[in-house]
C-alpha cells in the first residue's frame, strides 16, 4: 500500500497511525450492502474518515457528517498532496427510476444548473464567499444500464476570473431497490483521466444485500421523488432542483483551504448534503 510513499513526517505519522486501512469485505448494514473493496484500494471507517476531513484537510467537522466513510486509491496516503478520494454515504429516498435515463437533455440540465449558480453567486458573495462558475461537464453524464449506475463530472471555478480556481466535482450513484449510493470524489480537475479509470470498478463495489438489488424491485415498493435528472441537480440548489423534482440545499468544502462554502437558499423541503470540492493549494 501507498506505492508512491516510503516516508512520512513527523506530523504526517501520528494521524496515519491513527487510521485503519480496511481492504476485503466491508459490511454496510445502515445501507443493507456490502463494499467490496480490491486490493488496489482502502477503506476506511466514518471516524477514520472524520480524521482525513477535518485533521488531515483542515475542514469544518460538518463535512465529516453522514458518511459512511471514504474510498481511496491504495497508492495515496490521505496525507499526500495528490491523494483523491471518495466519500461513501447512502440515501434512503426509496426506488429511482431510471426512465428518464435516455430521454434528460443533459446540455439543457447543464444551462439551468449553472443559472441557478450564477443567480445565487449574489447572496455567497454578500456573505463573504468567493463565487462560484460551473464551467460545463468534465465528463458528460453516463447511465451504466449494467450497474445500474449514473455517473458524471463538473469542471467548477471558484473565484473571479483573474485567479481562477478549478476542482472537479465528479460523482456516482448506484442504485438500488429501497435507495441510492453516492460516491462523491475529493480531487484536482487535473486528476480527471485517472479517476475515469477507476469508474467502472467503483460502480461495482457495492453489493446489495439479498432482495435489495435494483432489479428486486415489486410494485408497490417506496418510488423516490427525483429520477436521473434529479440526482445531478441536487447538488445545485432549490430553485434548479424544484424544475426536475427535488428540492435541496448543498454545502461544498475546499479540502485543506477550511473554506465553508454555504448555498444559502430558501424555502428547501429537504437537505442534500455531499458535494464536496477540493482545493489542492495547502492551508497555510
Amino acid at each position: 500500500m501507498f506505492a508512491n510513499r516510503s516516508d512520512f513526517t513527523d506530523a504526517e505519522k501520528p494521524l496515519l497511525e491513527k487510521l485503519d486501512f480496511q481492504q476485503g469485505v466491508i459490511k454496510l448494514p445502515e445501507a443493507k450492502a456490502t463494499l467490496n473493496v480490491p486490493a488496489d484500494f482502502y477503506y476506511l471507517s466514518p471516524a477514520d474518515a472524520k480524521i482525513v476531513l477535518v485533521d488531515i484537510w483542515g475542514n469544518p467537522p460538518a463535512a465529516a457528517e453522514g458518511t459512511m466513510g471514504m474510498i481511496f486509491p491504495a497508492k495515496y496516503a490521505p496525507t499526500d498532496i495528490e491523494a483523491w478520494g471518495s466519500t461513501v454515504e447512502y440515501s434512503d429516498d426509496g426506488y429511482v427510476s431510471d426512465a428518464d435515463a435516455a430521454t434528460t437533455n443533459y446540455d439543457e440540465l447543464l444551462q439551468n444548473i449553472k443559472d441557478s449558480i450564477r443567480e445565487n453567486n449574489v447572496e455567497r458573495e454578500k456573505q463573504g464567499f468567493p463565487k462560484i462558475t460551473l464551467v460545463g461537464w468534465a465528463s458528460a453524464p453516463h447511465y451504466d444500464t449494467s450497474a445500474h449506475a449514473l455517473h458524471w463530472a463538473r469542471d467548477l471555478m471558484f473565484g473571479d476570473d483573474k485567479q481562477p480556481q478549478h476542482t472537479l466535482n465528479y460523482s456516482v450513484r448506484v442504485l438500488g431497490r429501497e435507495g441510492v449510493f453516492q460516491f462523491n470524489f475529493i480531487a484536482g480537475l487535473d486528476q480527471l483521466k485517472e479517476i475515469e479509470g477507476v469508474i467502472p470498478t467503483v460502480t461495482k463495489l457495492v453489493q446489495f444485500d439479498k432482495g435489495k438489488a435494483y432489479t428486486d424491485y415489486v410494485e408497490g415498493d417506496k418510488i423516490a421523488a427525483y429520477g436521473m435528472a434529479g440526482m445531478i441537480a441536487a447538488g445545485a440548489g432549490a430553485k434548479i432542483a424544484a424544475k426536475v423534482g427535488l428540492l435541496a440545499l448543498a454545502l461544498a468544502f475546499f479540502k485543506k483551504a477550511g473554506i465553508l462554502v454555504v448555498v444559502l437558499l430558501g424555502g428547501a423541503l429537504r437537505f442534500a448534503k455531499g458535494l464536496f470540492n477540493r482545493n489542492k493549494t495547502p492551508a497555510a
